[in-house]
């Protein structure tokens, strides 16, 4: 089957994502020009222009009290829930939220995601969960939420870069879903839930945390070229670099390396982990190159997710529900704007199969 590729199934004002160029422009602006410059909240008053029309100041105030609305549900968080995985986990509790497709509702899964994964983080350790703080913004809450103290600028800059490098990329997967399913019109949360259930395939949202596994099991910086070589001889995928759409390099790569690089300088992540990294991807790159020289592999956004979330202090078990934090923005968006100049999406599908008699 083709994956619909060079199918258009809508047209948004939302994103635009430049494959062969290499660019991610949102709401009219690029992603440099967004990416450690402005906060998740001034994205969101870019994507929710049309849903909310407020400006950064308000989205902050609203989405600080959507968190503390949201922070009543981690009540519900019992040995079942946390039996399972915290993708799941935070399915789950997503799902107690009611469906509308009114603003309260639109802000409080926008704040949502904040606040039960750190809430869930805490509850598997073993630990209470902690009460959002309303004058916080997004980022430095969900961080004060996670570690029970106030995060460094640096850490706050870092996530707030990473939120709004992937609050939104096109009509990928998960995006798709949720258009599907607002265009039925059952509302904004039923949206929510499906995105998060197509982000939990390892094909989509899945896979930042193996890149993690890759450098440990390399280990040190001079046995990246080795380690690499063997991994392609035997078939193996590298992990963090190609991408489906982009025949460049990734542009949200280069904005999550920069967040890492200026993290590093402040002394919020390990030298040394940053130092291997570099170094395993200057060998994938120059080994893919000689191996593929038929197909453009650079690094992708997962290459550097893993290192910034890490370096944060989130489990690898998180990230899926971290990439969700910030991609709910998109997904919302892409959900009212299909409501507001959509229609139920209704491919058609070819039989194949045997001819009746």
């Amino acid at each position: 089957m083709s994956g619909l590729d060079d199918v258009i199934a809508a047209e948004t004002t939302l994103s635009e994502v430049d494959g062969l160029n290499g660019r991610l422009v949102i709401c009219g602006r690029r992603l440099d020009e967004l990416a450690g410059k402005t906060s998740y909240e001034g994205v969101l008053a870019l994507l929710y222009a049309d849903l909310l029309g407020e400006d950064e100041k308000t989205i902050r105030t609203r989405l600080g009290q959507a968190r503390l609305r949201a922070f009543h549900h981690v009540a519900h968080i019992d040995s079942d829930l946390l039996a399972l995985s915290l993708t799941e986990g935070l399915r789950a509790l997503m799902a107690r939220l009611p469906d509308g497709e009114d603003k309260s509702t639109a802000l409080l899964l926008t704040a949502a995601p904040a606040v039960f994964l750190p809430a869930l983080i805490r509850r598997k350790a073993g630990e209470d969960a902690i009460a959002p703080d309303a004058t916080r913004n997004h980022a430095a809450d969900m961080l004060a939420m996670l570690n029970a103290t106030p995060a460094s600028a640096a850490a706050v800059l870092a996530l707030e870069t990473y939120l709004v490098t992937v609050a939104d990329h096109g009509l990928n997967a998960s995006t798709f879903a949720a258009r599907v399913v607002a265009s039925t019109r059952a509302g904004y949360t039923s949206s929510v839930l499906a995105a998060l259930g197509a982000l939990k395939g390892p094909l989509h949202g899945g896979a930042p945390g193996p890149v993690l596994d890759m450098l440990d099991a390399i280990g040190a910086p001079d046995k990246a070229g080795g380690w690499l070589a063997s991994e392609l001889a035997k078939g193996e995928r590298l992990m963090g670099f190609g991408h489906r759409i982009y025949r460049v390099r990734d542009p949200r790569a280069d904005a999550l390396k920069g967040a890492l690089q200026r993290l590093g300088a402040a002394g919020g992540m390990n030298a040394g982990r940053l130092a291997l990294a570099e170094a395993v991807e200057r060998e994938a790159l120059a080994l893919l190159r000689f191996a593929k020289p038929g197909r453009t592999l650079e690094t992708n956004v997962e290459f550097f997710t893993a290192l910034l979330l890490e370096a944060l202090g989130f489990p690898r078990e998180a990230f899926t529900g971290i990439f969700a934090t910030g991609r709910v923005g998109g997904w919302i968006a892409h959900a009212h704007e299909q409501i507001a100049k959509g229609r139920l999406i209704r491919p058609q599908s070819i039989y194949v199969g045997p001819k009746a008699a």
